[in-house]
């Protein structure tokens, strides 16, 4: 059995852990390697390492990710920010250029990655996050106080979209629940046993949220907006069909660095 890139995560993981506990660099560690560490650090770091081979998340041991260039809070009530979603953001900033100062609402927010990097790449921006979990919207809040965006995004606590019910918007932007239950064990042990179920799984065939969802973007948009959604891998068809079912129009895929369509977004006509 070939172990080598398995090794190489491990020995990555460990120094991560080890330069984050001492505050210090890999440069720093080069030139220091025999110097010892007191006994206090030496408990933190194997309490750390040992997190680490239960199959914890490294991110949520170090309790920060790198997302669009900032840096986010996250603790086990948020999902983990990916890299692609940073396409979702991309496209939202995109379509955001036909607006003047266009109102954004960030469904599902989660760690407030999508919300807090579309505020701060758009100061002129209208942005409200939405999330059913308390312990979500306060790492949001969290991550907009630290990338200096408070006071121009608007937390609300609810399912979906009810909390801005009446309200009109010019993009609805979501990375919501998509993987299919039947996936559960699919899944790598970090993301099965750690990460936060309610933000991954939705139904047997993944689409349960997106069915609630589609329906009332298109309502919450105003003439002219857009939807922007984070989907699994094999979504394209039926997420175009319930894009088409609710009244959308201009119905476009784009793929993420693996070739897997990752990114709907419609429009309202």
């Amino acid at each position: 059995m070939h172990l080598g890139p398995h090794r190489d995560r491990a020995r990555r993981d460990a120094e991560l852990l080890l330069l984050d506990l001492l505050g210090r660099d890999r440069a720093w560690m080069l030139a220091h390697l025999d110097d010892e560490v007191g006994f206090e650090c030496a408990e933190q770091y194997i309490a750390r390492l040992e997190r680490r081979f239960a199959g914890e998340p490294i991110q949520y041991i170090l309790g920060e990710v790198e997302f669009y260039r900032l840096p986010f809070r996250v603790t086990d009530a948020v999902l983990i920010p990916r890299p692609e979603t940073e396409h979702v953001v991309e496209k939202a900033l995109e379509l955001a250029k036909s607006f003047a100062a266009p109102r954004i609402v960030d469904v599902g927010t989660g760690s407030g990655a999508i919300a807090v990097s579309l505020a701060h790449e758009m100061p002129d921006a209208a942005v409200t996050a939405t999330d059913l979990c308390s312990g979500a919207l306060a790492v949001a809040c969290e991550n907009a106080r630290r990338n200096r965006v408070a006071e121009r995004i608007r937390f609300l606590q609810g399912d979906l979209l009810a909390p801005v019910a009446h309200e009109q918007f010019d993009i609805v932007v979501s990375n919501p629940p998509y993987v299919p239950e039947t996936e559960r064990e699919l899944l790598a042990v970090e993301v099965r046993e750690f990460e936060p179920a309610g933000a991954l799984f939705a139904g047997e065939d993944g689409l349960r949220v997106l069915q609630h969802l589609i329906p009332q973007a298109f309502a919450a948009l105003s003439p002219g907006g857009y939807v922007v959604l984070e989907i699994g891998h094999g979504q394209e068809p039926p997420v175009g069909a319930l894009l088409g079912d609710a009244g959308f129009d201009k119905i476009e895929f784009a793929a993420d660095l693996q070739g897997i369509p990752r990114v709907a977004w419609a429009q309202r006509s």
